[in-house]
């Protein structure tokens, strides 16, 4: 490789990363469906309500935060194409 370039494969890596506050409202219903799995192995229909209400409010921040926006398209890959393979 030569000095002060970056190879082919690491300039198209992009990033998938996503804000912090993305990943607060994925593990607030991350944390949800926990308690609410849980809940259910435990018979407690209480928990898994409580679990339940903690995913919705982990959608609403989701909503309210834009996850979708995150996704960070980037360059085309570099690979092999249908004609290559002979």
């Amino acid at each position: 490789m030569v000095e002060g370039k970056k190879s082919e494969h690491a300039a198209n890596l992009g990033s998938h990363g996503g804000r912090a506050s993305s990943w607060l409202a994925v593990t607030v219903m991350v944390v949800g469906t926990i308690v609410a799995g849980f809940g259910l192995t435990a018979a407690s229909w209480t928990l898994v309500w409580i679990g339940a209400g903690v995913f919705v409010v982990g959608a609403v921040l989701a909503l309210v935060f834009d996850i979708v926006t995150d996704v960070v398209i980037d360059a085309p890959r570099v690979g092999m194409h249908a004609e290559d393979h002979r």
